[in-house]
């Protein structure tokens, strides 16, 4: 079997490098980067994390959970300095470690401490995990505007033999199957507009710049009166019924 010597893996590979091996020797090498793919990928992970708990010790040590005193800093920047990484590795590094200490702390500290120290009780993860649910709701709310688009009535078309400046509207004629379509279609828009608005966060909105506080006051105005509208549509069909 091919020997494949990973110490020596410190760049991606060229074609050229490797296009006059034989195929035995092909499927062993990438055989051996799999195996090696697979011992080191929850690492990096493990490792940014056990960083964390070491400056969340020196946070602790220095009666400092913010880790805003000299004296902290001071140590921390000793331990990166002595780990010899630099550059973009360690803005990365650094970066993943914060992360996970601001989870971690969490962990530690109660709602009260957290609040005493004017930290949020929303972790990273959970941000993060806002953050991706606000947007798979967009995306949401896009496909079904662009379904409700594609399956409302086309306009209708003027009468023929109308007199000038007189219109008469011929209705669309659609098949039971594509007014249920329609009908779901708005029904979705609905629901996918709901969890929009839900998902506004007060704490954010009182972060806000007066401009972006008087833009969500217009636009909270105008989902309003949408809704003032609607809900006079579906009282006058319950009247009617």
């Amino acid at each position: 079997m091919m020997h494949v010597d990973l110490s020596q893996i410190t760049s991606t590979l060229d074609l050229r490098d490797i296009e006059d091996e034989g195929t035995p020797a092909l499927i062993a090498r990438g055989a051996a980067y799999a195996r090696e793919y697979a011992r080191i990928e929850d690492k990096p992970a493990i490792l940014a994390a056990n960083i964390a708990v070491v400056v969340l010790a020196l946070r602790k040590k220095h009666d400092d959970w913010r880790g805003l005193s000299k004296p902290y800093r001071d140590d921390v920047g000793a331990l990166y300095s002595a780990s010899g990484v630099s550059g973009e590795q360690l803005k990365r590094l650094k970066g993943n470690v914060r992360y996970h200490v601001g989870n971690l702390a969490r962990r530690y500290l109660t709602p009260r401490e957290l609040r005493a120290l004017s930290l949020d009780d929303a972790s990273p993860l959970e941000k993060q995990q806002d953050r991706r649910a606000t947007t798979a709701a967009i995306l949401r709310a896009t496909n079904a505007s662009v379904e409700a688009a594609a399956s409302a009535p086309a306009k209708s078309s003027k009468t023929k033999g109308m007199a000038a400046g007189e219109e008469e509207r011929v209705p669309e004629q659609r098949s039971p199957g594509i007014v249920v379509k329609a009908t779901a279609d708005q029904l979705r828009l609905a629901t996918v507009a709901a969890s929009l608005v839900i998902q506004l966060d007060p704490d954010e909105v009182d972060n806000m710049a007066d401009g972006q506080r008087d833009k969500l006051e217009e636009e909270l105005a105008a989902i309003e009166n949408a809704a003032r509208r609607l809900r006079r549509t579906l009282k006058k069909r319950s009247s009617e019924a």
